[in-house]
């Protein structure tokens, strides 16, 4: 039985986690076809351990998003490993401990600054570094928490994921002439690495089990790594600029 992704080449950054949406989507795309390949920073070897329970093996690069020298050399690395790229997800997010947790009004500029370059500025950088390996298009993928709202203890991680979301719009903008799409995944909260950095998380968290109208479980992001694959398939041939919300249903909700 064939799958979604056959014969499709993903790069996949951010498994740091077994937990994490990217394993899940490293997973699910290797189930439906895809030959992946992983980034990861800062400790690519910690990622190689993580990958041996992906279901076929995977070369893992080291890729610091903020730095020049390591973008320049993503297209030289992965085109030896795989000659090409049809899809790309950018699963990257920071903020320094002094931009959340609820110290918004006194976080200094230089680690705002860092929250947006690591989670927001990212997207663009990776998806230039990527762009000559998709001659035949493609798609790029990035995951957000939906940034329309203020939510408690998220801080300046709420502003740079909105602009997360308007650079993926520009960028959906701008390489459609190129055949790339460009969309995202507004995922539920999960039990992820970059969910424990932040202080009082569960606070945040609890909003789901009062308003929810599916059932969301914090354990389990394969709902979430599934959407992603669905918006790197041929599936959505057609759609770009979306944010996908694999929420459970929180987002329309009014109260």
């Amino acid at each position: 039985m064939s799958g979604i992704l056959d014969g499709k080449r993903i790069l996949v950054t951010g498994v740091l986690m077994e937990s994490s949406i990217a394993f899940h989507t490293a997973k699910v795309a290797q189930e439906q076809g895809a030959e992946v390949i992983l980034t990861a920073f800062p400790r690519p070897t910690l990622t190689e351990r993580i990958a041996k329970k992906l279901p076929k093996p995977v070369k893992v690069l080291e890729l610091d998003v903020t730095n020049d020298e390591h973008l320049a050399r993503l297209a030289g690395l992965v085109k030896d490993e795989l000659g090409s790229l049809d899809g790309v997800v950018h699963s990257i997010g920071f903020a320094p401990q002094d931009a959340l947790g609820g110290n918004f009004l006194n976080t200094p500029f230089e680690s705002v600054a860092t929250a947006m370059h690591v989670s927001a500025f990212s997207l663009k950088s990776l998806a230039m570094a990527c762009k000559p390996l998709m001659n035949d298009g493609g798609s790029i993928v990035g995951l957000t928490f939906d940034a329309q709202f203020a939510w408690p203890q998220y801080d300046w991680m709420g502003p740079a994921k909105a602009a997360l979301e308007a650079t993926s719009r520009y960028l959906a903008r701008d390489l459609g002439k190129d055949g790339i799409r460009c969309n995202l995944v507004s995922a539920g909260p999960l039990g992820s690495m970059a969910a424990k950095s932040i202080p009082g998380f569960g606070e945040l968290a609890d909003v789901w089990n009062h308003r929810s109208p599916l059932e969301w479980d914090m354990a389990d992001p394969e709902p979430a790594g599934r959407g992603v694959v669905a918006l790197l398939s041929d599936f959505f041939p057609k759609t770009t600029g979306e944010i996908v919300h694999v929420d459970g249903g929180v987002h329309m909700m009014g109260a």
